[in-house]
């Protein structure tokens, strides 16, 4: 019985495609904008994660000012110096490493190829709050950290543009008026949401920096690692108590420094990339419940149409239950048949736009699975009045219908 009621429905879409077509439209943009906004907006979710992640777990970033700028127009915050750096890593528990750093903008040049990047002065324990691999070569070590030397670890950007390719390891560049022998070349990072191109750096020993760049003994940015066993909040009161203390700050007066905790920034943007898309995805599916009173106003105008026929199958046997389901399987159908189309254009659509949003293609089975099931039950529950109405016909007044 199932199967010739299946059978029927289809005949019945056959004879009419271009109205069924019509008839679905809403269901197959319904599910296609829905199942492309979650999956997009998924992604965007993993690439911030991931972004975020390449900046490093479990550090708290320290810059002096109350953001990342000066802002207000008023006096310019004091830097840190070095004895800061040594009071933190010795009187504030929970913390691993502090890497204090000093930067600034230079061009470097080798053999006629120059490149604007960012030095940035830093001492080993750098790699140690921030885990970040060499591809090839090393780190620099104490004494040449003691003696400020001209070493320097680059990025791939940096490689890529001044070497074209080649080995960098053991060649003298000029960064600035300074030579500088490589010693090692930076794993590939690429983009960070809201820092730029990470590979864009030379990394050289913090005394060099400050010697030979910036003449000062000023610190502009602590990466300060906290161990995992501590609470990143609980070792962030303590950091601002001591930094208070020492730029002699008042109980009245505001910090003059800012610390920013990695994983609240990446809570807080994946936070907010959820509700986006939460919300995208309600619109969209708007379009369902659209697509499923389409269906309800077509399938109400089929039992106009085919009155006598259902006259005829009542008066030769058959029972309302019947009619009924051959209606609801028919609604059942069509609004399955948009869900499969919305699927597919889904796909396709994502395929198209995840490159241009610079995310990944991940297919997510649940939620294809969930908004094709969702469009079989919008088929059930409007199609379900129609269905009645039909079976609800009484044989004698149906057979008289014109």
């Amino acid at each position: 019985m199932l199967g010739t009621t299946f059978v029927l429905a289809l005949r019945s879409i056959r004879r009419h495609l271009l109205r069924s077509f019509l008839t679905i439209l809403g269901i197959v943009i319904g599910v296609g904008a829905v199942v492309t906004m979650v999956t997009l907006g998924n992604a965007t979710t993993a690439a911030v994660q991931k972004q975020i992640a390449s900046l490093g777990t479990n550090i708290l970033q320290v810059r002096p000012g109350q953001g990342f700028g000066r802002g207000g127009g008023g006096p310019r915050p004091p830097e840190f110096k070095p004895e800061d750096v040594e009071a933190i890593e010795k009187q504030v528990t929970g913390v691993t490493a502090v890497a204090p750093q000093a930067q600034t903008s230079v061009t470097a040049i080798y053999n006629g190829n120059n490149w604007s990047t960012t030095i940035n002065g830093t001492t080993d324990a750098y790699f140690q709050v921030q885990p970040w691999p060499l591809q090839a070569g090393r780190t620099f070590n104490a004494p040449e950290e003691e003696a400020g030397k001209a070493v320097c670890i680059i990025g791939g950007t940096v490689s890529t543009n001044l070497f074209k390719g080649a080995d960098p390891i053991g060649k003298r560049f000029r960064v600035g008026d300074v030579s500088c022998d490589v010693i090692g070349l930076l794993t590939i990072k690429g983009q960070a949401g809201f820092g730029g191109d990470q590979d864009d750096v030379v990394i050289m020993p913090i005394k060099a920096v400050q010697r030979r760049f910036t003449g000062s003994r000023d610190v502009r940015l602590m990466l300060v690692g906290v161990d995992q066993a501590y609470e990143t909040s609980q070792v962030q009161a303590s950091l601002t108590s001591l930094l208070r203390e020492r730029r002699n700050l008042g109980p009245g007066e505001e910090d003059n420094f800012n610390i920013f905790d990695t994983k609240q920034i990446s809570d807080t943007l994946t936070g907010t990339t959820t509700l986006l898309t939460g919300i995208v995805t309600a619109v969209a599916a708007i379009s369902l419940v659209v697509g499923g009173i389409g269906i309800m106003n077509i399938m109400l105008v089929s039992v106009t149409e085919r009155t006598r026929e259902i006259g005829i199958r009542l008066a030769i046997g058959a029972v309302a239950r019947e009619v009924l389901l051959q209606f609801l399987v028919e609604a059942i159908v069509l609004s399955c048949l948009g869900g499969l189309v919305g699927l597919i254009i889904a796909q396709i659509a994502i395929v198209a736009i995840a490159p241009v949003m610079q995310v990944d293609f991940v297919f997510y089975p649940g939620i294809n699975l969930i908004a094709f099931a969702i469009s079989a039950v919008i088929g059930v529950v409007f199609g379900y009045f129609p269905a009645r109405r039909a079976a609800a016909l009484n044989p004698i007044d149906a057979l008289r219908h014109e």
